[in-house]
């Protein structure tokens, strides 16, 4: 049996976690958080694919390679959240769970970060809990996947 196989991407300035803005997004950088994400994805016997990108097009061609090689999609899209038509076309084109995650509370900072061209097409959001909004992002898809295995 194939194992199952979630895509994680990371958007705009999150290379810079730990160094950028640590009042807003804490000290652990992103290859910290990878990390944590990829022991429990082997606990679990889900493997990763991780990917940050600057690049919105880069952003939206890893989402249509991804189209049937995925079961689930974990995406920060950072700034591009509230500006990226074109990352949203692309994830309509999957039928999987897509999980959108952002470390800090978008809906508690400047208004413009409050609306989200995500949210509504997403599975689920979670937001506002730092680092650990990957890592229950990362389990609400563990689950995803292995419910719909098990036909519920």
């Amino acid at each position: 049996m194939k194992m199952a196989k979630v895509l994680i991407i990371h958007g705009p300035n999150l290379n810079l976690l730990g160094i950028r803005e640590t009042d807003i997004y804490g000290k652990l950088t992103l290859s910290d958080i990878n990390g944590k994400m990829e022991e429990i994805a082997s606990k679990k016997g889900v493997t990763l694919e991780i990917v940050q990108s600057n690049h919105e097009g880069e952003i939206v061609d890893t989402i249509q390679k991804s189209r049937k090689k995925i079961d689930a999609l974990i995406i920060n899209p950072a700034a591009y959240t509230h500006t990226s038509i074109a990352i949203r076309d692309a994830i309509l084109t999957l039928d999987v769970p897509v999980i959108e995650i952002h470390l800090s509370n978008i809906y508690g900072r400047e208004e413009f970060r409050s609306k989200s061209l995500i949210s509504d097409i997403a599975t689920g959001q979670i937001s506002g809990f730092g680092p650990n909004s990957y890592i229950m992002g990362l389990n609400a898809a563990i689950e995803m996947i292995s419910n719909k295995k098990k036909g519920k």
